[in-house]
């Protein structure tokens, strides 16, 4: 199987979880979602691959930082999201592991990263708030930093803008309005990627969509 490997804390466990049945004789090959990714991987003894050498993957298996009853998502916590919709986007299916706590009935509650280029920052920021304003939202973002108050990094060596809304009530209409602003490299909502999510719950684990 050509597996696209995603990113963060939940995404960490399945690749503990794969190097196991690797190493038990499963044989995959996989496009990790970050440099982090990567490297957890290859600790794990997981063949991998990339994009250019394998351009279409049969699953992904990520996380998510908010997923609703559509399974519309906000990814993007990690700082990985442009990686992730790329494998994602290439893949034929998604499924979602998570905690049953990221389960929403409205996107919103986490903020929405909005990947940007450095050049341009401000001007990128002042387009944006206007968008959000112009649909309702506000317009409260806050240049995502790391500990010691330096700007993030993304691998693709761009910048994140963190928008605090609450909710979001026409993710669609934002998505494509937020594609359309210059200085965007991409944002958090993934509309129409994933086909599936396992959720764990205080109840067990409970199904959405095609798993």
């Amino acid at each position: 199987m050509r597996l696209g490997i995603g990113t963060g804390s939940t995404a960490a466990h399945f690749v503990a979880a794969l190097g196991a049945r690797v190493r038990g004789g499963l044989t995959v090959v996989g496009v990790p979602t970050s440099e982090a990714t990567r490297v957890l991987a290859t600790a794990e003894g997981i063949a991998l691959t990339t994009l250019d050498e394998t351009p279409e993957l049969d699953l992904t298996i990520d996380g998510a930082d908010e997923i609703d009853d559509s399974l519309r998502l906000i990814k993007g916590g990690g700082a990985a999201h442009l990686r992730e919709k790329i494998v994602a986007a290439a893949s034929a299916r998604m499924i979602v592991i998570a905690d049953g706590s990221k389960h929403v009935a409205t996107l919103g509650r986490f903020p929405l990263p909005i990947e940007v280029v450095p050049f341009g920052l401000k001007a990128t920021e002042i387009a944006i708030a206007k968008l959000l304003k112009s649909q309702g939202l506000p317009d409260d973002l806050r240049l995502r930093k790391i500990p010691n108050g330096a700007a993030l990094v993304t691998d693709g060596g761009h910048f994140i803008l963190d928008a605090h809304l609450g909710r979001i009530d026409r993710p669609e209409a934002l998505a494509d309005a937020l594609n359309r602003i210059p200085g965007v490299v991409e944002h958090g909502l993934f509309l129409g990627l994933c086909t599936g999510a396992i959720l764990a719950t205080a109840e067990g684990l409970v199904e959405i969509g095609q798993v």
